[in-house]
This record gives structure tokens, C-alpha cells and sequence, in this order.
């Protein structure tokens, strides 16, 4: 356990980048309300409060999904937000004091991105029983002011598992998770039965940056350069990861071994760093901005609905990217796949 001075200062530290988020009216990344022009001449009430896990706006993936669909949410419909983002290695305290911090600022809306979030969202919403809560990736926090985001991420992953086999050379695939966790396991659960659906004999690695509850696989490019360096030296061509912000190593040891990479949540190829972006033949695409702009978009309706909402395969909530047309050349099996799976003819675990 960390000292109490070590705590405090966490915390003290979580409150002052929650402050620097700016209030109504400020445009800086990190925080601010959708304006009356922005929106159309709009202005709603809904008061949206935004915490996201390590790495925060501009991890050009899982963070920054959903940041898309609160900027949406504040052009589109006018809402008002307010944005803070979790710290390496931070106690539970400090995740429960951001919410807190967030509802007594009088966000009446509060959406928490990521399952690391679960313990700290059951006590804040049950300690606010009139604040609304949305929390992404995770159905342990339960209750009547709760809705859980959640993702068919298996089946997502089958896809683009299938994809890296149908264009590995070397019939030989990586996979880097970045935290081990049952969430992210589901990721290469779907990537493992979508590669041996292929080829029931690739040699398929696989790796985790770290195991709880450190979550800094999630935010540590060099963690995840690392990582796929090794597989790529090994003898892998393709490597898909769920990592994070430690997405963007992996794909710097791709461009460095002449090698491919699969991004993840986001279309990478879009959001990757420029030098880059070549070396992405595809990512599985997790519609975190479609949930929480459709979450505040009911808010605003007065369409609350607790419990669980689950984004799959046939309702949309995930898919592949084509961007780049790097897998034009095997789009009509990959979607023959995708398919069986919204048929039932293919059911995807969600455990490796």
C-alpha cells in the first residue's frame, strides 16, 4: 500500500488536472462545454461529466473513441462537458474522487471509460442517487442510475484474426494485450478463432505488457515496441494489439521489421502517427464513440435506460476497417465471416 502522503498527493494532483479542464465556455483540449453555435443554436441541459482511463484524449484509440462521441454530443446537441483522465498507478480513491469531483462541479451526466472504473462508479452512483452514470466496458457496477457500455469485441477480433491470416506469408501472427484482464482476453479469444478458422495451424504468439492492477500496458509505446519487436524477430509478419496508447510501439516495430500491425478501437490507419500509418492493414473497429454519443443523445431525450447495452457485430457496435484498401483483396471472405457470425452460424468465445 502507498503511504497516505503518497495518496494525497495523487489526489491533489487528480484535482488540479480535473480543474484544468475548464468549465462552461472554455475551449482548450480536456474540458469545455458545447457552445450555442455549435450546436446549432442549441443548448441543452444535460451537463456531461467525461472520465477517461490512462492515457486519456489523444491515446489515438479506446480514449479517443469516446471523446468523438462526447465532441459530437457537444456540437450536435449542445451539452456541456467536462473532462478528466485517470493517472499511472493512482489508488481506487482517486478514480472515486474524480467522479465525485465531476458531480459536485454539477455534472448531471457521467460517463467513466473503462472497466478499471467499475468499483469506483458503484460507490459514487450509490452515494448520487439522481446523477446518471454510463460506464464503458463493464457490467460489475450495477444499479438504477447505471447503464453499462459494452462490446462483442470477440467478434470483432474474429474478423481481423482472419484478416492477419489470410495475409501472413510467414503463417505465423502476434497478438499483444495491453493489461491482463478477462475484457482484453476476449480480444484474443475472437483474434486466435479468427486466424485458426483460416489456418488451423498458425503459429500464433501472444503477450501482455502487464497484469493488474498495473494498467500501464495501456499507456506505454515503449512496453509495446518491445513486445512486438520480439514476435516480428521471431518470425511473425502480422501482429494485432489491444493495447492502448502502447498501440503506437507496435506499430513503430512493424515499420522497423517491414512487418504488418492491426490496430484497435479506432481506424488506426486514420489516427496513427503519419510514418506510421503504411504499415496498418487494418483495425478492429469498437464504436465507443456511437455508445457514448447515443447514451448522452438519450440523456438529452430524457430516454434514460439502466443496465446493460451490448454493441455486437449485427447491431453495428463493431466491425473492420477497409482504410488504405490493404485488405480489398480478401474483403468478400472477411464479410462472408462476418456473416455467419450475425447468422449464428459462427459463435465466437469470449475466453482464449
Amino acid at each position: 500500500m502507498r503511504h497516505t502522503i503518497k495518496v494525497a498527493a495523487v489526489l491533489s494532483a487528480a484535482a488540479l488536472a480535473l480543474a484544468a479542464c475548464g468549465d462552461s465556455g472554455n475551449t482548450n483540449e480536456g474540458g469545455s462545454s458545447g457552445s450555442a453555435s455549435s450546436a446549432g443554436g442549441k443548448k441543452s441541459d444535460v451537463k456531461v461529466g467525461m472520465a477517461y482511463d490512462v492515457g486519456g484524449r489523444g491515446d489515438q484509440s479506446f480514449n479517443d473513441a469516446a471523446a468523438a462521441g462526447l465532441d459530437k454530443a457537444k456540437s450536435e446537441l449542445g451539452v456541456e462537458a467536462k473532462e478528466a483522465t485517470a493517472v499511472d498507478k493512482e489508488p481506487e480513491s482517486a478514480r472515486e474522487e474524480r467522479l465525485q469531483q465531476l458531480v459536485d462541479a454539477g455534472y448531471t451526466h457521467v460517463v467513466a471509460v473503462g472497466f478499471a472504473y467499475a468499483p469506483a462508479v458503484a460507490k459514487v452512483a450509490k452515494a448520487n442517487p439522481d446523477v446518471h452514470f454510463a460506464i464503458v466496458d463493464s457490467t460489475d457496477a450495477k444499479g438504477s442510475n447505471i447503464t453499462n457500455l459494452t462490446f462483442a469485441e470477440n467478434e470483432g477480433s474474429f474478423l481481423v484474426g482472419a484478416a492477419a491470416a489470410l495475409k501472413s506469408k510467414a503463417k505465423h501472427i502476434g497478438f499483444v494485450g495491453g493489461v491482463n484482464t478477462d475484457l482484453i482476453k476476449k480480444f484474443e479469444a475472437g483474434y486466435i478463432t479468427g486466424a485458426k478458422a483460416v489456418n488451423k495451424d498458425i503459429k500464433i504468439d501472444v503477450t501482455y505488457l502487464t497484469q493488474p492492477p498495473d494498467f500501464s500496458g495501456f499507456g506505454d509505446p515503449a512496453k509495446g515496441k518491445t513486445a512486438a519487436e520480439g514476435m516480428y524477430q521471431s518470425g511473425a509478419d502480422v501482429v494485432y494489439h489491444a493495447a492502448g496508447g502502447s498501440g503506437g510501439g507496435v506499430f513503430t516495430a512493424a515499420k522497423a521489421a517491414g512487418g504488418m500491425a492491426i490496430g484497435v478501437d479506432s481506424d488506426q490507419a486514420l489516427t496513427a502517427a503519419a510514418d506510421v500509418k503504411d504499415v496498418i492493414i487494418t483495425s478492429m473497429i469498437k464504436k465507443v464513440d456511437v455508445a457514448v454519443y447515443n447514451w448522452i443523445k438519450d440523456e438529452s431525450e430524457g430516454k434514460f435506460k439502466p443496465g446493460e447495452q451490448v454493441f455486437d457485430l449485427k447491431s453495428g457496435g463493431v466491425d473492420y476497417s477497409t482504410t488504405g484498401g490493404k485488405i480489398d483483396d480478401i474483403k468478400s471472405k472477411l464479410d462472408d465471416y462476418k456473416q455467419q457470425i450475425i447468422d449464428g452460424k459462427i459463435t465466437v468465445p469470449t475466453k482464449p
